[in-house]
């Protein structure tokens, strides 16, 4: 029961993360830096562990998707995204390699997925 509640936790923390707005505070009128910021491939952003499977098809479909939409989260809330990701894929693979957590899993990731739906629509991702 505790694990399941772990779990819950990290889901509600994920989507809160997903969601979660920043506020732009750059200034337009002040002067710009003589430093040329690099230009950003929302394409190389993704999380750095990106392609790991956690070995349960549910999971690994929810894992997919939201690398798949992290090129479309606004940058301003992109790093939270991709670090949640990242705790997510974390946890998932520490109770995927327990054989006592690893069927909780399933209905967790269905779960997961169920609730990030919404954001990922917000993000114009399927």
């Amino acid at each position: 029961m505790r694990i399941t509640l772990v779990i819950l936790s990290l889901v509600c923390a994920v989507v809160l993360f997903g969601c979660a707005k920043t506020e732009n505070t750059n200034n337009s009128n002040t002067a710009t830096s003589h430093t040329a910021k690099p230009a950003t491939n929302p394409a190389s952003e993704t999380p750095a562990m990106a392609g790991e499977k956690i070995g349960i098809p549910e999971c690994d479909e929810y894992i997919a998707k939201y690398e798949a939409c992290a090129g479309k989260v606004p940058e301003a809330g992109r790093a939270a995204y991709n670090s949640a990701l990242e705790q997510t894929r974390a946890t998932w693979k520490k109770l995927a390699d327990n054989p006592t957590t690893k069927p909780s899993l399933v209905a967790a990731c269905k779960q997961a997925a169920e609730q990030q739906a919404a954001a990922w629509k917000m993000y114009g991702c399927n």
